[in-house]
């Protein structure tokens, strides 16, 4: 994944760190972090110089390296830690994964400064898994803080963040770019590079293509392809609406008691192409996940679903369904095969009960090669990067050629020529009658072929109908 890297990192010095899904860019910061260790050749070096010393190997300078990343976020999710804000940015401080100690009154004043570095003080006795997909991000960057880095590794920490919290970390990087605390943040989009780089590190294969002081003009190329893909037009569909997928009326829902949809009636028809729309915890990701059936309606609403009566399992719905979600990635096991994650998708499951039989791996390879990645069959998702995983998620969600889509940031982690391929995967379906909701922070994510649009603020609909010109 990585192949005779040089790279060194001095104080005062601020790393952009570039290349291509599957570029080794994750896997270079878990190097520097100490979470992977380099496969011993003989001639590789790794040193830490600290206090005066050199280390060769990262056990006495852990503590002084903060690592912030999609993965670190999902782990929560995947371990169900679900203690307070307070807590979570707790374990910085007395740098442990889990909370193990009790909170003094002097690292309670401590928390609540880096709290108030973010703006999210409010949040202190929020439980972690009830939070927005940003306000997690912006509690990890607090726990950072709490942990008095003199090394920050910020892998992709702009991905999922709307414009109001975009603009909170941003300010936050600004800030630290004033003292000589180097760091290095890897990125994917042309709007996540910060003012404050003063370096470039461009990654091709596992190789470096560029090393150096950062140079605007050939980096920017790199992300032309985003630029291009905004300027795809597919025409949007016009005419009478086909069948009833599923609807919403007067549906609240309730995640750890905390109401996340409020009065909320929508519905989705054959041949729709949604958008939803809104800030962080205004509640897209719960209302793709009420769609697909992953979260129930409060007494006073009702959710009605194509094919489903008493008595009909909700799996024949969701088998119909193909979904991108972010837990989605964290759900899946990471010994499990690429074929095998997508074959799942034909049984809307997570992992297999039992073996994929002979016509499931066929339609699972198809599904990988229409997306151009039919070499990484038969890889581990351990051994893939966070953009390969999703474009996987990708061929799963397509295999069984659903009637309704639900992509939930679908393009979080993916390299512009990525994100150009799976919109056109999208669009092809979409313009195929299947049915698609699709929530997204970035206008340039939008179908060409939207119809209508959903904009959500605090739970509720603020608009609900056919795509505004000025949207």
């Amino acid at each position: 994944m990585l192949r005779d890297v040089t790279w060194r990192v001095r104080p005062g010095e601020r790393w952009l760190v570039i290349g291509a899904n599957g570029a080794g860019k994750t896997q270079l910061l878990k190097v520097v972090a100490g979470a992977v260790w380099p496969q011993p050749t003989g001639r590789e070096r790794r040193v830490y110089r600290w206090r005066g010393a050199a280390f060769r190997a990262p056990q006495g300078v852990l503590d002084a390296i903060a690592y912030i990343g999609p993965e670190r976020q999902d782990r929560h999710d995947r371990y169900g830690w679900n203690a307070t804000v307070e807590r979570v940015v707790g374990t910085g401080h007395f740098r442990t994964d889990i909370p193990l100690d009790a909170l003094t009154p002097a690292a309670r004043r401590a928390i609540r400064r880096c709290l108030r570095q973010l703006g999210i003080e409010a949040l202190a006795a929020r439980r972690f898994l009830t939070l927005s997909y940003g306000e997690r991000r912006l509690a990890l960057i607090a726990r950072a803080v709490a942990s008095r880095p003199k090394l920050l590794l910020l892998d992709e920490i702009f991905t999922g963040l709307d414009a109001h919290f975009r603009a909170r970390v941003a300010a936050w990087v600004q800030r630290i770019s004033r003292s000589d605390l180097p760091w290095a943040l890897a990125a994917h989009r042309a709007i996540d590079i910060p003012e404050a780089v003063t370096h470039a590190i461009v990654l091709d294969r596992g190789r470096v293509a560029y090393r150096g002081r950062l140079m605007r003009a050939p980096i920017e190329k790199w992300f032309l392809p985003a630029r291009a893909m905004r300027r795809s037009r597919v025409r949007a569909r016009t005419g009478t609406r086909g069948a009833l997928l599923v609807r919403l009326e007067h549906a609240s829902v309730f995640a750890d008691a905390i109401q996340v949809l409020k009065d909320l009636t929508f519905e989705v028809h054959s041949g729709d192409c949604w958008v939803v729309h809104g800030g962080n915890g205004a509640g897209k990701t719960t209302l793709i996940r009420t769609l697909y059936g992953d979260h129930g309606v409060a007494s006073g609403g009702t959710v009605l679903r194509d094919g489903i009566e008493p008595g009909v399992a909700l799996e024949a719905f969701k088998v119909r369904v193909g979904l991108v979600a972010p837990h989605l990635q964290t759900d899946h096991p990471p010994y499990l095969a690429a074929s095998d994650v997508v074959v799942s998708g034909l049984r809307a499951s997570v992992c297999l009960a039992e073996p994929a039989s002979a016509v499931e791996r066929r339609a699972a390879r198809a599904a990988l090669g229409r997306l151009g990645i039919a070499r990484l069959a038969s890889r581990r998702l351990g051994e893939l990067s966070y953009g390969q995983v999703r474009r996987v998620l990708f061929a799963r969600a397509l295999v069984g050629r659903p009637r309704l889509l639900l992509f939930d940031e679908p393009y979080a982690g993916l390299d512009p020529r990525s994100r150009a391929a799976l919109r056109a995967a999208l669009e092809m379906f979409a313009t195929a009658r299947t049915a698609v909701v699709i929530a997204t922070h970035h206008r340039d994510e939008w179908p060409a072929c939207a119809t209508h649009e959903l904009e959500l603020e605090r739970g509720r609909a603020v608009y609900c109908g056919g795509v505004r010109a000025n949207s």
